[in-house]
């Protein structure tokens, strides 16, 4: 299902052949190319998208013959039951030029915008020399759909269309929170979203309020919700922007949970944002939210598959004495790395064991890899306190104690060589349990797990894994959790285009990729054909950029 701006006519003869417009002439034909001035695709299951179209340009590699061209240009619009509609269309060839057409609607316009079209160059067009092509030729592309907050006349003002943003991370104190600069832009963000008359859906995919990005020596309050109504007041002006959209009730907002809010409940979540809708799992800190016209979006934030950021409701309840106690590693690491950035990035005294791998027993070897990776981020992300120091202060999800660095770093006994560790003890061993109970579909080995989990790619790859190898009524995945906003075009189960959008974050500091980052998805105009699905940046003047090239899907 390729798409380009340059095709040989010739060789599309077997594509169009099973498309059933292929003529027995195309044997005969002499090689004409033709180079358009849009992306055109030979399938109707991967429409490209064109941001705007008003005069579709052919140069073909001949001069053409112009009695040759009445009739030999159609166009049609795909219909949403997939029927193409013949349009008027105005074609002539270039006074300048007799290698090109130009071709635009009957008025004279720029197409209509969030629908598909078809392009037939019958075999009936010759050139000067060479006379007639002898084999139709049919394109397909599709027109994006324009997002502003004022909204797009050609949407009616219905309110249709979908926005995610997620990683926002309101942080309890500004000193170090991650989110400070865009606060002020997030909140014109939100004024923008609610008087929009095209959105229909607000989702917050995750990691809206942060209790993971603390310095190790911060101390919590006495309970979850005193820490959470903290965050909450540190960030007034946002929470009354959210609670504004809920208010005036023509927006549905929808929160998902993520890793760094993984502790919020449902009534903390409720308290701050009365109204919100939630996407819950039966299991806290886990949740999926299903919509669109047809149920074919997902939305997530995609912790779910990471070894160090997924509930852990196995691992430490010796240690908490708590039945629900579900912190992960990634907790312990995120608390640290804090540290680091308050701190400047310091230099640090600290030796790193060197540890001998038993590849014979996987457990152990499995163990450690999970040493590895601790070493890779604490010798990216260095302290300035010893990691025997009892440095680390919970009060929270059970967790009571002070602990050391070395308390969550394996360790290797010298006389055994048996690799351990005090805090998740043979969390390597029950991967798979804690998989099961995380309710994933595709397991994922314990190694690849491990050694995978802080690359990006390997999150968005999940959403091919978990979703559309499996389920071929979800079209359309949106993660975040990474930061890396994206826009992907991948395939289902039944070979069927698909879309995987990341939705990034509104941190200050994006670590090389953008932020104040949100997700588009457009759902199908009345009688039209596709689905569209765009990134955006919002600016710090209040503008919107579009990110990537957008993706559409033929419904």
């Amino acid at each position: 299902m390729k798409s380009s701006k340059y095709f040989s006519l010739t060789c599309l003869k077997i594509a169009n052949k099973l498309l059933g417009v292929y003529t027995s002439r195309c044997d005969d034909a002499q090689e004409m190319t033709v180079e358009s001035n849009i992306l055109m695709s030979d399938s109707l299951e991967n429409p490209p998208v064109n941001d705007i179209v008003q005069t579709i340009t052919l140069k073909f590699n001949q001069a053409l013959d112009p009695a040759t061209l009445a009739d030999a240009i159609e166009l049609y619009r795909i219909d949403q039951h997939g029927n193409a509609v013949k349009e008027a269309c105005c074609v002539k060839i270039d006074r300048m030029d007799a290698t090109v057409i130009q071709i635009n609607n009957q008025e004279i316009t720029r197409f209509a915008q969030g629908e598909a079209y078809q392009l037939v160059i019958k075999d009936t067009l010759g050139s000067k020399t060479k006379g007639a092509l002898g084999c139709d030729y049919v394109g397909y592309f599709a027109t994006n759909v324009d997002f502003n907050f004022a909204g797009n006349s050609e949407l009616n003002n219905e309110r249709t269309q979908i926005i995610i943003a997620s990683d926002f991370h309101l942080g309890v104190d500004d000193s170090f929170a991650e989110l400070q600069k865009n606060k002020k832009a997030l909140v014109a963000f939100l004024n923008q979203v609610k008087n929009s008359p095209d959105v229909k859906e607000l989702v917050i995919g995750g990691d809206l309020l942060d209790e993971w990005f603390l310095p190790m020596d911060y101390q919590m309050p006495d309970s979850e919700a005193a820490f959470f109504d903290q965050v909450a007041a540190n960030n007034q002006a946002i929470v009354e922007a959210f609670n504004a959209i809920i208010n005036a009730g023509e927006i549905k907002v929808t929160y998902v949970p993520g890793n760094h809010d993984l502790l919020l409940t449902a009534d903390d979540v409720k308290r701050i944002f009365p109204g919100i809708n939630q996407a819950r799992d039966d299991l806290q800190g886990l949740g999926s939210y299903v919509t669109g016209p047809n149920s074919e979006i997902v939305i997530e934030h995609g912790h779910k598959y990471n070894f160090f950021c997924t509930p852990d409701p196995l691992s430490n309840r010796n240690i908490t004495n708590n039945n629900t106690s579900i912190l992960p590693p990634g907790y312990f690491f995120t608390r640290i790395a804090t540290t680091c950035v308050v701190e400047g990035h310091p230099q640090s005294n600290n030796v790193f064991a060197e540890m001998i791998p038993n590849k014979d027993d996987e457990s152990q070897f499995n163990a450690y890899l999970y040493y590895q990776t601790w070493k890779a981020i604490l010798s990216t992300l260095p302290v300035k306190e010893g990691f025997d120091d009892k440095v680390l202060k919970t009060n929270i999800d059970g967790f009571t104690e002070n602990y050391a660095i070395n308390d969550c770093i394996p360790q290797q006994e010298k006389e055994t060589g048996i690799i351990d560790m005090t805090l998740y003890q043979h969390i390597q061993d029950t991967w798979e349990e804690r998989q099961a109970i995380n309710g994933i579909a595709v397991k994922i080995p314990t190694s690849e797990a491990i050694t995978k989990a802080a690359v990006d790619e390997f999150t968005d790859i999940q959403a091919q894994t978990q979703y559309f190898d499996l389920d071929p009524s979800k079209r359309i995945v949106v993660f975040g959790h990474t930061h890396v906003a994206d826009v992907i075009p991948m395939t289902n189960c039944e070979n069927k285009k698909t879309i995987y959008a990341n939705s990034g974050t509104w941190i200050d500091n994006g670590q090389g990729y953008p932020t104040r980052t949100f997700v588009v998805i457009t759902p199908a105009k009345a009688d039209s054909a596709i689905e569209t699905v765009n990134l955006y940046q919002y600016l710090p003047d209040q503008t919107i950029v579009q990110w990537t090239e957008g993706q559409a899907l033929h419904i």
